[in-house]
């Protein structure tokens, strides 16, 4: 092939698909392949994809092994909390919001290298397609980006097999038969989808849920935590400070020791379809409902509608791929605005699979007790206002209920 990439950076994990994807890039394209392996805290020693890149015949100095969990959190999960981001009621983007550091590193090895092309291993009916390639082209508009999955005839779970004992793959006793269905993790959460949860009128099983203890075998007593926070974002857990990787993995515990964070739900992917998955977010979870807390008393009435207002876009654009779109930069830059006056400490009770906030305290509160007592106000708010302010905002409602009387159906 003339335009065939001479170069491949591959987005791996060192699993099977691919290990296949790798094999598949050298034989259909005889190119040399660049292997990047992103720890953003799936739980999974990676040191095994090292060794397997290697016995595929991947020189160590093209083997990229990264620790990104502190990037990945700082800089893309912190955000997305800042505004309060859920997608369609109900999903905190664990999955969505990983790709776009991905896409970042590829492309960033990719130039590193010289390479011509990235490559990942999703497939040609989900949304990380979409997310990975959307980011690339944003970040390198020059970039090829080859998807395995919508160019090979390996279509089936036996072809692959087949390819991967022609070609010496090895092949985990449990990847012979059809796995019960897939996992997707990171520190924010884990994704769950595929084989026993393809019906949507049929429970989970409980052995899909892998990061929380269920609900009704949580602790029977509620555990009380405090969050400290700064303009937004995070900085400490009872008082101890904590960087932005290792706060979300003490609330990951906390999460699932108390049953927190489970989500069922049969969402709209961006390409059209619709499907199940099971999430774990059990630290985010935490999160979102202490955020949400100190924005309570520290957001004006008119900023927090307008964040409310804008959150559900701003969501969609992370789930559907465009973290690096000018008009989610733009939604950002807002929203962290928003934020200036965001800090105290949140009080949360964690028991049976909620986490809900009991007190909130800062020094930038606009919450005036004074202002809302039942007791003496001590003239801090005069009730006789609330007369001219009633009759002012009723006005055009008095007025249509005039017209309505005088002509009548």
């Amino acid at each position: 092939m003339s335009d065939a990439p001479k170069k491949v950076v591959l987005a791996y994990s060192g699993g099977l698909d691919t290990s296949i994807i790798l094999k598949w890039l050298q034989t259909e394209y005889g190119c040399e392949v660049i292997t990047f392996t992103a720890d953003l805290g799936q739980g999974e020693e990676l040191d095994p994809a090292r060794k397997k890149a290697e016995m595929l015949g991947i020189r160590p100095e093209n083997i990229h092994i990264e620790d990104l969990r502190e990037e990945f959190v700082r800089d893309f999960v912190f955000p997305m909390f800042r505004a309060n981001a859920v997608y369609e009621g109900c999903y905190l983007l664990g999955t969505s919001i990983a790709r776009p550091l991905i896409s970042k590193r590829l492309v960033e090895i990719a130039q590193e290298h010289g390479a011509d092309a990235i490559a990942h291993g999703a497939t040609g009916k989900g949304n990380d397609q979409v997310r990975f390639e959307i980011a690339a082209y944003a970040l390198d508009p020059s970039i090829k980006v080859i998807a395995p999955w919508r160019e090979w005839d390996l279509t089936s779970r036996t072809r692959l097999l087949e390819f991967a004992e022609a070609n010496q793959i090895p092949i985990a006793k449990d990847k012979r038969g059809e796995a019960p269905f897939s996992v997707d993790a990171n520190l924010l959460h884990t994704s769950s989808e595929g084989k026993v949860l393809e019906d949507p009128g049929e429970e989970a099983p409980d052995y899909v849920y892998q990061r929380t203890v269920h609900p009704e075998d949580a602790p029977d007593q509620p555990e009380f935590i405090e969050i400290a926070f700064e303009k937004g974002d995070p900085v400490a857990i009872n008082g101890e400070a904590m960087s932005p990787a290792t706060v979300l993995t003490a609330l990951n515990e906390y999460g699932r020791k108390h049953g927190i964070g489970r989500l069922d739900l049969v969402e709209n992917r961006f390409v059209g379809m619709k499907s199940r998955g099971v999430y774990e977010t059990p630290g985010g979870t935490i999160l979102l409902e202490a955020h949400r807390g100190i924005e309570q008393i520290t957001l004006d009435r008119g900023a927090g509608h307008l964040k409310d207002q804008i959150m559900p876009q701003y969501a969609e654009l992370i789930y559907n791929g465009f973290w690096f779109s000018p008009e989610r930069e733009m939604l950002q830059a807002l929203i962290d605005k928003s934020q200036e006056h965001v800090t105290g400490t949140v009080r949360l009770k964690l028991y049976k699979g909620l986490a809900r906030t009991v007190a909130r305290h800062s020094e930038h509160s606009l919450y005036s007790e004074a202002h809302v007592t039942f007791e003496d106000d001590a003239g801090a708010y005069d009730q006789k206002d609330a007369a001219g302010f009633i009759r002012l905002n009723a006005l055009r409602l008095k007025l249509i209920g005039n017209r309505n009387a005088r002509i009548k159906p």
